[in-house]
């Protein structure tokens, strides 16, 4: 429509007769903008008891659908409810929630969209009732958790302990554990990513089943040391990464070093994925898949100073299927003080895996061995470099033994033999390495040269 005069009067009289009217039906009522609940300032003394004001504001702003924001300072706290949407965030990590003590700290329970950033969770290392929480903060059956940017310190139990849980546990820092950092049980679709677990107790992450069965939690990215065992065991503590019958787990881009046991080990875990990781100063097997699992990817990782490097074992329990393919293994070293169990070995397989392109460097006892006993069957070990090891390949000689190929490797510098047959771990009978087998043989060694 051309703008001249005579529209330009029309509009402005039709625009002024809404005016008018609008006038005329009253003032309409403002919406207000949704704003935080409250912001929390704490006095600067830091001294009396905020549960019950932090607990109410939780309330008001989860009823409201609002961020409840915490101002810089020290809130001491006992326990803690969070409610459906509950989203507490906090300043930069200066505000601090401090334990006061009581049967839990923070807990939720079927509260889907629970989001908590930017907080310090302070457990001030008192007791709480494990039958309501294992951790200083127990999230149950809820969905979409996001727990970013947190620093979690100081517990009895578990750092972050979730049980049927979905959602993100992102850039945290957890430390000084007596349990486990993070503790995940039964998971439905969980991400644990780029967070730091130090100082802890018994395990670092801890991805658990109460039966087996399909999990696929992603571990990726984490930063994870110092990791004891302190309630013993022969395995079930000290590990940077725990993986007990859950299935489908990728630990990926992970740094892990100074762990009593493994960097990373799966019990039971079926078509666990550890790929790409960085793994340091281990007191026993680096990277473990053992007891009953199908299915295992042991990729791309790097691996300095350990009792043995990559174990895959327990065929006797069902333990098979895996690939073992470009690993760098190096510097691993003997437990003389242990009775038998003394390893010294880069890669141990049996069943039904290919291992290849991997490079073993300084294992004392032996680069690669294959089976134990009769628990031997289907595998090949080819394309790989060992170097100063004190036997290249060591594979097991019982008669029950199945199949194994050993072909087109690199063996270097070794004290007692580059290729020998082992019964049970003791090496006996001659070199195999310039050995043609019989035809038909269950062992065929070809291509391998030994210098």
């Amino acid at each position: 429509m051309p703008l001249d005069r005579r529209t330009l009067i029309s509009t402005g009289l039709v625009s002024a007769g809404l005016a008018t009217a609008a006038a005329a039906a009253g003032p309409r009522e403002r919406v207000p903008a949704s704003q935080p609940s409250l912001d929390f300032t704490l006095s600067p003394d830091g001294h009396g008891d905020q549960t019950a004001r932090l607990q109410a504001a939780i309330d008001d702003a989860a009823r409201r659908g609002a961020p409840l924001m915490l101002g810089a300072g020290l809130f001491r706290v006992g326990h803690i409810t969070l409610r459906p949407n509950t989203r507490l965030i906090g300043a930069a990590r200066q505000s601090v929630l401090e334990f006061t003590g009581g049967v839990a700290f923070i807990t939720a329970n079927e509260a889907p969209g629970v989001r908590l950033e930017s907080l310090v969770v302070d457990g001030s290392l008192l007791g709480m009732d494990a039958a309501l929480g294992t951790g200083l903060i127990s999230i149950f059956n809820s969905d979409g958790i996001s727990l970013v940017d947190l620093d979690v310190r100081r517990g009895l139990m578990n750092g972050i302990a979730l049980t049927e849980c979905s959602g993100r546990i992102g850039d945290c820092e957890v430390r000084d554990m007596s349990q486990a950092g993070i503790f995940s049980l039964d998971a439905r679709g969980l991400d644990v990513a780029h967070n730091a677990v130090v100082d802890c107790g018994n395990n670092g992450i801890q991805i658990w089943r109460s039966a087996a069965g399909e999990d696929g939690t992603t571990v990726v990215g984490n930063r994870i040391a110092r990791i004891a065992a302190k309630a013993g065991g022969t395995g079930q503590n000290g590990n940077g990464i725990n993986v007990f019958r859950a299935g489908g787990v990728l630990a990926a881009s992970n740094r892990i070093e100074a762990c009593a046991y493994s960097a990373i080990r799966g019990n039971s875990a079926e078509n666990i994925q550890m790929v790409g990781n960085a793994c340091r100063k281990l007191g026993e097997v680096a990277l473990y898949a053992e007891f009953s699992f199908s299915g295992a990817l042991i990729a791309s990782n790097v691996i300095d100073e350990a009792a043995n490097g990559i174990a895959v074992t327990n065929f006797n329990e069902g333990g098979r299927l895996a690939v073992v393919q470009g690993n760098l293994v190096r510097n691993l070293f003997r437990r003389e003080q242990e009775p038998v169990d003394k390893r010294g070995i880069g890669i141990g397989i049996e069943a039904d895996a290919a291992v290849t392109g991997n490079v073993v460097e300084d294992a004392p006892t032996a680069g690669i061995s294959a089976g134990w006993g009769p628990h031997l069957r289907d595998v090949a070990i080819t394309g790989n470099v060992i170097r100063k090891a004190g036997i290249g390949i060591m594979v097991s000689s019982d008669p029950k033994a199945g199949a194994c190929l050993i072909s087109q490797n690199m063996i270097s510098n070794t004290r007692d033999g580059a290729i020998r047959a082992m019964d049970h771990g003791q090496p006996h009978g001659p070199d195999l390495a310039s050995t043609d087998a019989p035809s038909g043989s269950r062992l065929v060694i070809s291509g391998n040269l030994a210098v």
